[in-house]
């Protein structure tokens, strides 16, 4: 699907994931024939609103979908080194040491993301002894230094219990936990969600830091695009389950080709420069059990035509590793 400026191989790639969930209405189409690559040393940004998949899509890299989930086809690649993992095939106990030692995750909400009645300390070798063979005092040397990265007190943190510390130190303790086995990939989701102005900016740097320190390839999952813009090397906008539009993080704000991307950037106010007025996308997303014919935005779309309203269009190139799926703009 993608070619693009980053000329490194895959690092991980979904290859026509589709994924569902059960409830009493139906079946719930939350990923639809998604295909997608994330390169090494890149960061990609999944963007749109609640409920377009990309949570869904994040959980499903690590095999860790609620119960009601599951992959109706597709597979999820693997392949650092030159040679390839299918995840989906893995057995638990691969999957166990896989996780967090290959790709982790920073699940969101900070605040409900610790044990209320354990010290960080506690919680940190909860995690190592869980996916590694690491000895207490390496991993009390590890959680250490990943805490002094992200610009805490390592020995007051690591003795506090999760109530003892603000949002932002839970949110900057949570991604040295998902650092400690050194994975080569981390997925966040919604990374700044609840956090002030000020913090946001301390976690972006800090993200920014470590991506280079410790080479990572990074997933951010976000409806907020100026995450994106400040962190992503490309980015994808997701739509009812499936990719609209992806490509280079420039292209995408000041180059955008689909109507849902370009009504989620006019979205966003500003704060410098000429004052504009905010637009809003009309209407709401479409129903995932009982999904509309033809491009599924098309009952939101200014630019909708019959065609739009009988066919879904397929992802198509209109430049240097840009995709879109829509008729008008291609």
């Amino acid at each position: 699907m993608q070619a693009t400026a980053t000329k490194t191989a895959p690092i991980l790639s979904t290859r026509d994931l589709w994924l569902e969930y059960s409830n009493r209405r139906g079946t719930v189409k939350a990923v639809r024939g998604i295909t997608i690559d994330l390169y090494r040393g890149e960061s990609l940004a999944l963007i749109g609103e609640s409920g377009s998949g990309k949570t869904t899509l994040g959980l499903s890299l690590i095999r860790l979908l609620p119960g009601s989930g599951r992959v109706r086809s597709g597979s999820i690649l693997y392949e650092p080194d030159g040679r390839t993992q299918d995840i989906l095939s893995m057995s638990e106990e691969a999957m166990r040491r896989f996780r967090w030692q290959e790709i982790a995750m920073v699940f969101q909400s900070a605040l409900n993301a610790f044990n209320p009645v354990l010290r960080i300390w506690d919680q940190i070798y909860d995690t190592v002894k869980a996916h590694d063979g690491m000895s207490k005092q390496e991993a009390r040397k590890r959680g250490l230094e990943l805490l002094k990265m992200l610009q805490l007190d390592p020995e007051r943190v690591i003795r506090s219990y999760p109530h003892e510390l603000s949002g932002g130190m839970r949110q900057r303790v949570l991604i040295a936990v998902s650092l400690l086995l050194n994975p080569k990939i981390l997925i966040l989701d919604e990374p700044t969600t609840a956090l002030d102005i000020l913090t946001q900016r301390n976690i972006i740097d800090l993200l920014r830091k470590i991506k280079t320190e410790l080479d990572l390839s990074m997933v951010f999952i976000s409806h907020d695009l100026s995450l994106a813009a400040e962190l992503a090397d490309r980015v994808a906008t997701m739509y009812a389950g499936s990719v609209v539009e992806i490509g280079p993080v420039n292209d995408m704000f000041y180059r955008p080709r689909h109507p849902y991307t370009v009504g989620l950037i006019k979205a966003v106010p500003t704060v410098t420069g000429d004052y504009r007025e905010l637009f809003s996308i009309p209407g709401s997303p479409p129903d995932l059990v009982d999904l509309p014919s033809g491009c599924k935005f098309h009952e939101r779309c200014d630019r909708a035509t019959k065609r739009c309203h009988e066919e879904e269009p397929e992802l198509v190139p209109v430049g240097d590793g840009h995709y879109v799926r829509c008729f008008s703009a291609t």
